[in-house]
């Protein structure tokens, strides 16, 4: 019988696949050691890298920081630190910027990040700092030679008029120094699909990686989707109808609903994933189980108990 491993080699046509994982900083002690617990529990997986994210106007900053710092000193994984243009001028930007390579960081998530009052809020950039993304990329560039991400939308961001604006927005993003895009959440493919359409018709040919949510709790997952704009499909919402007292069916279905996604995506040519975790590992952890991403001494294993040589 084929392995795991060798049906999805064949299912990304021979092409390795990789994932990549997010988190936020804790915080409690309560919620650092359930993050530290997922990154333990994760890093066997050898991910692309490990993002952390980063609140406006210095909420998480220095938490940021502190757990990025940790990533690089206790693991051997990548940190990508998050850095946003919020509430904060340029000379404190670079600041931060500058504290990320000297800890030996290389890598920036940069966003333009939300209104300090919240998704829905006017966006005012701060009258002294970078006031766009794609300024802030300019200016991590300029600073050191950083590999940075940026945000991409299949479903248009919520406050641009029009797919060409949202486009336009991208584009000068890469043009500033980006090197790849990674995508809010989305749980039709078919949207993610004609999004790329539209992103490479525009000229635009960086990778533009599926970010991906395992939905562990339906009713809080549909309330961040109904705050961004992101399509809730019929056939997901009644996936999870009856389940609202049976969170051990939940986490069941959670990690059939991901694995059918990622499955879809791969059949379709995707081999990069980015996982956003909400710190939890298992569903995460089960996915790439079953794409067949595992530590080396258990794919050793497996390919021993198939008669095939360990690498």
């Amino acid at each position: 019988m084929s392995s795991d491993v060798e049906r999805r080699s064949r299912r990304s046509g021979g092409r390795p696949i990789s994932v990549s994982f997010e988190f936020f900083p804790p915080k409690t002690p309560e919620m650092e050691a359930t993050l530290w617990n997922s990154i333990t529990r994760l890093a066997p997986l050898a991910p692309k890298f490990v993002s952390v994210t980063y609140g406006a106007g210095g909420s998480t900053r220095e938490r940021t920081h502190t757990t990025v710092e940790r990533i690089v000193k206790e693991t051997r994984l990548a940190p990508a630190a998050h850095l946003t243009c919020v509430s904060a001028t340029k000379a404190e930007v670079d600041e931060v910027v500058r504290g990320y390579w000297d800890a030996g960081v290389r890598h920036i998530v940069a966003l333009r990040g939300d209104p300090p009052g919240g998704v829905g809020q006017a966006y005012e950039p701060h009258p002294e700092g970078y006031r766009t993304t794609a300024d802030l990329v300019d200016g991590i560039r300029r600073i050191a030679n950083f590999e940075v991400s940026v945000s991409a939308y299949p479903e248009k961001h919520p406050e641009s008029p029009s797919f060409d604006t949202d486009l336009d927005i991208l584009a000068a993003k890469v043009e500033a120094g980006a090197t790849r895009a990674i995508t809010q959440c989305f749980f039709d493919n078919d949207l993610y699909f004609a999004y790329l359409d539209k992103v490479r018709a525009r000229g635009i040919d960086v990778p533009v990686v599926p970010g991906i949510l395992p939905v562990s709790n339906f009713k809080q997952a549909r309330n961040f989707a109904e705050k961004t704009g992101t399509y809730v499909p019929s056939w997901l919402t009644s996936r999870f109808e009856g389940l609202d007292n049976d969170p051990e069916t939940r986490k069941l279905i959670a990690a059939a609903v991901a694995a059918e996604q990622v499955f879809d995506l791969v059949d379709r040519g995707v081999t990069e994933f980015h996982f956003y975790t909400l710190n939890r590992a298992d569903l995460v952890y089960a996915v790439c189980h079953l794409l067949g991403i595992r530590p080396p001494q258990e794919s050793a294993g497996q390919g021993q108990g198939n008669g095939q040589a360990a690498a």
